[in-house]
């Protein structure tokens, strides 16, 4: 009823129980326990025999085989089928079957038949081979179960096997780590032991090299250079590190090494040099030589060592320094061996060039030439000893390094020259050859002060520091000359009876082209030769050709000059930038001084032996002279005059015994403090502001005097007479000053030669006249209102009236015809129209201008 194809397709044969029962080729895979390299124990109790008797286990309980069953093509061929085999058993029983009616019914029928085909699908199964098979694959299973459990403790073993192992070795990495570090630690504090030992370590080598026999010759290698470093990086390093046991006791042995070996070098340097001398002075004292021949012994024979010299002082020389943070004034500790250096080479060379210096100053001082002129003497002298300088300078710089100690040699070197030039400074009494020799040193040896810094070449010799103490003996002298002159030429100089014939000597010395006879009407030159004085610096010597310098008979202008005045002018110009500013400063002030008190006394002189005026124009010629002479020479500076003042003292006296307190000791500290000591008073002389006010003394001494005597019948004096006439006096007046204007003018001719400051001269008379009027008028003016009577007004009015101040003031300008640039107005000052008071104190300028 059922096809074979199908039906047998879902239960296996027989055959297929068979093969499923036989043994399978299974096996499984080599145990993870059992491969190489993995034979770690989890926990010591898993070996090779155990995994070999369950793995044969396992070969012994491996299931079946399995096999698929062939499954039907589909439900409809199954259906077909069915109805198939049951048509065929019906036909064979002869039986008919009941009919299906309906869908119910098959599906009864489909139920009854699917329930009968289940159960023949289960008969195989039912046998006992099949429950054996099931059985046995149980077995399995459990064995497999259990394998599985042991293999999860196995690997949970390994696992926490793994675990330890892990934390095993992050231990041991940190311990390694650990053992690293110290070992850097170790390491760097071995390096740093031994770096600092080192410090410790070069005491005995170097001891034993310097205090070995010959350590001298050891001074030529480098190493010596090298071992004085080391010496001064131990020292170093002892000072700074002062906490350490043994760095005291250690300090101060490198610090006896190292002056150990600085003495060899110091000694070394004075042998080799000592040798050289000897070897130069021999030759030298063998034969005569040559000057070439004994350059090349004194300079070339020093320079062949003079290098390696050099570098051996350079050690002592760079460690002859004083430290940082010293005392003020604290030398330095190795000073004394290198200016034992200094000394040694200066006395060396000293004993060979000084006394050749000395031979040559000597021919010189002894040459017709020079054996009586100082100033011929001193630049032969000088510019010898400033070549022998500058070889010396070269030589010391081959030597040593820097120019310390260098100017005390050279100083050494220039004495024979002091010796010969100082006695012929002091003796010499001419002032032009004093001037001279200041001149020549200052400008041929001595360095411009105000020269820039950039301009002066450092490695050259300064000779002017070493001609100084000539150059300031030379002045000392002259300044002694100058004062001796000022003190016998000008203070106390006796005027011979033809220094004071005034105005006779004006006639004589008259310069040509300087007499006018008019007065300036404007303000250009004449066509007139004129001949001025000179405004600038004029140096009077007899030997010069003064006409030829100037350009104008200075011998002329000169000879009417007060000798006491050309004496001043004559100093002031010799000693002029050739002594210092202070000193000449001072000279300045006290020439000018005692040349104004000498033009005193010489006008006072001639008064007694002339007319008034004749003394008031020749002090005040010569006061105009000597103000524009100082001028050019730029006197800067102001002489204090010091003096005491002792009247707190007498003050305090008699306000204590007043009191009745002398005696009280309460009262001797404000004695002691406040009143004994007497105090300093400084009046500041100035000799330009002295011949200022003299100036302003004369001129107003002038006018005053020249306008009394043009206006004395208007003065005070005559209006107080009972028969004062004032048509009279103004008459008077008016004829006096009519007569003694030319007068004037010609007086004024007679002493002084600017025209300019003449007329402002007669514009001062002129204002003082017109000054003495107007006091007049005002005093007539006031008697006329007093007795009622009228005030004539402005204009000349009858000849027998008295004029107004305006009007006298027109008719005086007239007669005294004063114009263009001699007017006050012009200078600045108020002119006559333009203000009514006048004021003539003060009106000389520098120029000589009013």
């Amino acid at each position: 009823m059922y096809d074979d194809a199908s039906y047998y397709a879902f239960v296996p044969s027989a055959h297929a129980l068979e093969e499923k029962a036989a043994p399978t080729k299974h096996r499984r895979k080599t145990s993870l326990l059992a491969q190489p390299n993995e034979g770690v124990q989890a926990n010591g109790s898993l070996t090779d025999g155990s995994i070999a008797v369950r793995e044969t286990e396992e070969k012994a309980h491996s299931p079946p085989k399995a096999s698929l069953s062939r499954r039907a093509q589909s439900y409809t061929d199954f259906h077909h089928a069915v109805r198939a085999v049951l048509r065929t058993e019906a036909a064979s029983s002869g039986k008919k079957s009941d009919e299906i009616k309906d869908d119910f019914e098959f599906s009864e029928w489909y139920q009854n038949i699917e329930d009968d085909l289940l159960e023949a699908s289960h008969i195989d199964y039912r046998q006992a081979a099949y429950q054996d098979q099931l059985k046995f694959t149980e077995s399995y299973l459990e064995s497999l179960s259990s394998t599985t459990g042991a293999t999860l403790e196995i690997l949970s073993s390994l696992s926490q096997s793994f675990g330890a192992v892990a934390a095993q070795t992050t231990a041991f990495q940190k311990q390694c780590e650990d053992l690293v570090a110290e070992q850097h630690r170790v390491t760097q504090l071995a390096d740093d032991i031994g770096e600092n030992l080192q410090y410790y370590s070069y005491l005995e080598p170097i001891s034993r090299r310097l205090n070995a026999p010959g350590a001298g010759n050891f001074v030529r290698g480098r190493e010596f250079s090298d071992m004085l470093a080391r010496l001064d990086e131990c020292l170093s390093y002892m000072t700074s590190h002062p906490l350490q046991r043994e760095a005291a006791t250690y300090r101060s042995r490198y610090r006896l090494l190292l002056t150990r070996g600085l003495t060899l070098i110091r000694v070394h340097f004075v042998v080799a040099l000592r040798d050289i001398a000897q070897d130069v002075s021999r030759r030298i004292a063998d034969r005569q030589l040559n000057d070439t021949t004994m350059s090349a012994l004194l300079y070339a024979k020093f320079r062949v060592g003079a290098s390696e010299l050099k570098e051996a002082a350079q050690e002592i020389q760079k460690r002859a320094i004083v430290p940082e943070g010293a005392e003020p004034g604290a030398e330095a500790e190795y000073r004394s061996l290198l200016n034992e250096l200094y000394t040694s080479y200066s006395a060396t060379r000293g004993r060979l060039v000084i006394p050749l210096v000395v031979k040559k100053i000597a021919d010189i001082a002894q040459a017709p030439s020079t054996s009586k002129n100082l100033v011929s003497f001193a630049r032969n002298s000088i510019g010898y000893v400033k070549g022998v300088c500058s070889d010396e300078y070269e030589l010391w710089l081959d030597w040593f390094e820097g120019e310390d100690g260098l100017y005390d040699f050279l100083e050494s070197v220039c004495e024979p020259l002091y010796d010969h030039l100082r006695p012929r400074i002091i003796h010499e009494n001419q002032l032009l050859k004093l001037c001279e020799l200041c001149t020549l040193l200052q400008t041929r040896y001595m360095r411009d002060q105000d020269e820039e810094v950039e301009m002066v070449d450092l490695n050259q010799l300064d000779f002017s520091t070493l001609i100084q103490p000539a150059l300031e003996d030379a002045q000392t002298r002259l300044v002694f000359r100058t004062q001796a002159i000022l003190r016998d030429e000008i203070e106390n100089y006796k005027p011979k009876p033809e220094d004071l014939d005034y105005p006779i000597r004006n006639k004589q010395v008259s310069l040509p082209g300087s007499k006018h006879n008019g007065p300036v009407t404007s303000g250009r030159k004449s066509s007139t030769a004129e001949v001025s004085t000179p405004k600038n610096p004029v140096i009077v010597e007899e030997s010069d050709s003064l006409s030829a310098r100037y350009g104008f008979d200075v011998e002329a202008t000169f000879q009417g000059w007060y000798p006491t005045l050309r004496k001043a002018i004559w100093l002031l110009s010799r000693i002029y930038r050739l002594v210092n500013s202070a000193v000449f400063d001072d000279l300045a002030h006290e020439i000018v001084h005692q040349t104004t008190l000498s033009l005193d006394r010489a006008s006072m002189l001639i008064a007694s032996r002339s007319m008034t005026t004749d003394a008031q124009l020749f002090l005040l010629k010569h006061l105009l002279l000597l103000k524009q002479q100082i001028v050019a020479f730029d006197i800067e500076y102001v002489t204090p005059d010091v003096s005491f003042d002792f009247s707190g003292v007498t003050n305090t006296f008699y306000e204590l015994r007043d009191r009745g307190g002398l005696f009280d000791p309460r009262n001797l500290w404000r004695f002691v403090g406040g009143g004994l000591l007497p105090r300093v008073v400084e009046n500041m002389l100035d000799a330009k502001v002295e011949l200022d006010g003299r100036l302003r003394t004369i001129i107003n001494d002038f006018t005053t005097s020249t306008a009394e005597r043009m206006t004395h019948a208007i003065y005070e004096k005559a209006r107080s007479k009972k028969n004062f006439d004032a048509a009279i006096a103004l008459q008077k007046t008016q004829e006096l000053t009519a007569k003694e204007v030319p007068l004037l003018r010609h007086k004024l001719d007679e002493y002084l030669d600017d025209m300019r400051t003449k007329e402002t001269l007669v514009g001062a008379v002129q204002n003082q006249v017109i000054m003495n009027y107007e006091s007049f008028y005002e005093w007539f003016a006031a008697g006329k209102r007093a007795t009622g009577a009228k005030v004539g007004k402005k204009g000349k009015g009858r000849e027998d009236d008295v004029w107004d101040a305006d009007t006298f003031g027109d008719w005086a300008e007239e007669v005294f015809g004063v114009r263009g640039m001699g007017m006050i107005g012009m200078n600045g000052g108020p002119s006559r129209s333009q203000s009514g008071s006048r004021n003539v104190s003060g009106c000389v300028s520098l120029d000589g201008s009013m």
